[in-house]
């Protein structure tokens, strides 16, 4: 059955008697799943046999899903563009983002994309999935992009984000010496009113709880290295956060960081840790830092 993703379980004798639909809904299948595998082409398997949700599973049953194949989103095109993938199965993989490159198409950059080069990706290896980003990062934020092949891995990661069981680690040049060692900010965060892109510290913002831990004081530059993890994933979250602590990021002059000594924010995510939805299994995924960060660090 040439179906772009099935999944398979054997149901335990904890398990049974149970009805295939609570079966289902047990392993976060939701009723839109459901409804999609039905009149989208999916299919549901007992024993080889093609059956209903209605149908009662007993121990030793072998239960499958053919999820529908997806079609990749007509507001996106493919492009040849190279991709660092640092990991890849079945369900994910993940891309090591440089700098300059928007996570999806805008109005102002509509090409040259992570998204487009995953398309392409795709079409190259007949994936025939479209592009669902666990997490994004900014344009010029560099590291570890976490992209589901399909609707359901991305459903069961949207749930760990819920849950906040991703942990992502970043590393950040600020300006300035950090009094703290060690520190958390808790600033709620929203919109500042004057702009379309920037965001402000505010009393009616959104919560927002930034973990930081200086690394290393660089006194050539009057730079401190700091390594952070967010519990919270507000749009500009570090940026603000730093600014408004007295320390921005270098390079970053939305939020008063000087650009003479690296032309953009030098932000990067660095890690990421996961449980892995269908093997259980945590996944650790990290990469070096860029070569504009390395080099200022030298």
């Amino acid at each position: 059955m040439n179906k772009f993703f099935e999944i398979s379980w054997v149901v335990t004798e904890a398990e049974a008697p149970v009805l295939l639909r609570e079966f289902l809904k047990s392993k976060q299948i939701s009723k839109a799943a459901l409804t999609d595998i039905k009149f989208h082409g999916g299919a549901l398997f007992v024993n080889e046999k093609e059956v209903t949700v209605r149908t009662f599973l007993s121990k030793g049953n072998v239960v499958k899903v053919y999820f529908p194949p997806e079609k990749q989103s007509e507001s996106m095109e493919a492009e040849n563009i190279t991709l660092d993938i640092v990991y890849e199965d079945e369900h994910f993989l993940a891309v090591n983002k440089p700098s300059g490159m928007p996570t999806i198409p805008s109005l102002y950059q509509p090409k040259g994309s992570l998204a487009a080069g995953v398309l392409f990706y795709y079409q190259q290896n007949d994936i025939p999935g479209t592009f669902h980003a666990v997490n994004r990062l900014d344009k010029d934020t560099s590291g570890i992009v976490l992209v589901a092949k399909h609707r359901f891995a991305h459903s069961l990661m949207s749930k760990q984000q819920r849950e906040k069981t991703i942990k992502r680690e970043y590393i950040a040049l600020v300006h300035g010496k950090l009094e703290q060692d060690i520190g958390t900010i808790t600033s709620p965060i929203g919109r500042n009113p004057d702009s379309i892109i920037e965001r402000m510290v505010r009393e009616d913002g959104q919560p927002s709880i930034t973990h930081f831990e200086k690394l290393n004081y660089i006194s050539d530059y009057h730079i401190s290295v700091v390594r952070l993890k967010l519990e919270t994933g507000r749009t500009h979250q570090i940026r603000v956060h730093m600014a408004s602590i007295g320390h921005p990021l270098i390079g970053d002059d939305l939020y008063g960081g000087s650009r003479d000594i690296i032309k953009r924010q030098a932000l990067h995510s660095e890690a990421a840790r996961f449980i892995h939805p269908f093997s259980d299994k945590e996944v650790m995924i990290k990469v070096d830092l860029p070569d504009d960060m390395k080099k200022l660090l030298k």
